[in-house]
């Protein structure tokens, strides 16, 4: 399900470096919430839930169920229970979930199409499919690629959301919504550079050394000078 083989230190980066405040999170839930609103005993299916923040910060909202290909996230993971699975493979029945939460997962899977079908197989009718994202062609509003332009090109071999939208529809889904959320990723331009793991970061895993470590120096001397929060905005793609 991934482009790259998460291992022990990778996910060990992710939980330390890719968890947002809750702050941030609470912005997320309550887009979620304007797409899937809360009511008792609703199934929210987190889907390559990684080290498992995002089922975590559902978990007093919906009852949620988490499913991660890979070993060393679930190993981390923050949710008690963590299923084996990828998105071609959900070990879930037939329409058993209320909505299908997909953060940052999409550029990991290799057949979105098969995904699609396999979502549409154990989503209740009418349930949303949440994707949050950074598509292909849609940079501008991320601070990561500010200082690591060379990354942009493997963003861009990411699915775009019409690509998506595409595989989707294949499925029978259609666009219910599509918007940027702002959040505030750090506190500073210096917090940010201070917690960067590069193995937290599929696009920078994906640079030449001597691009990540230029892009490095060009956000460390930012970072001297510029103050203020870091807010970054990424794409919420909503299907039915």
């Amino acid at each position: 399900m991934s482009r790259i083989a998460y291992d022990g230190q990778d996910a060990a980066a992710f939980a330390g470096t890719r968890h947002l405040a809750a702050a941030a999170l609470d912005v997320w839930r309550a887009a979620v919430g304007r797409h899937l609103p809360p009511a008792q005993g609703l199934r929210l299916l987190d889907l390559g839930s990684g080290t498992g923040a995002w089922a975590k910060a559902f978990a007093d909202t919906y009852d949620v169920i988490a499913v991660e290909p890979s070993g060393a996230m679930r190993a981390r993971s923050e949710h008690p229970h963590v299923m084996i699975g990828d998105a071609a493979h959900i070990p879930l029945a037939d329409a058993s979930v209320d909505g299908v939460w997909l953060s940052t997962v999409v550029h990991h899977v290799p057949d979105l199409v098969r995904a699609a079908q396999e979502i549409r197989r154990v989503l209740r009718p009418g349930g949303p499919v949440l994707i949050r994202s950074a598509f292909a062609g849609r940079h501008d509003a991320i601070t990561l690629f500010r200082y690591f332009p060379e990354a942009i090109r493997v963003l861009d071999s990411y699915p775009s959301a019409a690509s998506v939208q595409e595989a989707f529809g294949a499925a029978g889904f259609t666009v219910a919504a599509f918007e940027q959320i702002p959040q505030c990723t750090a506190v500073s331009l210096r917090d940010f550079a201070s917690r960067l793991r590069r193995a937290a970061h599929t696009p920078l895993q994906l640079i030449t050394d001597a691009e990540y470590a230029t892009g490095l120096a060009r956000l460390h001397a930012a970072a001297a000078r510029i103050d203020g929060p870091v807010i970054d905005a990424l794409d919420l793609l909503v299907l039915r």
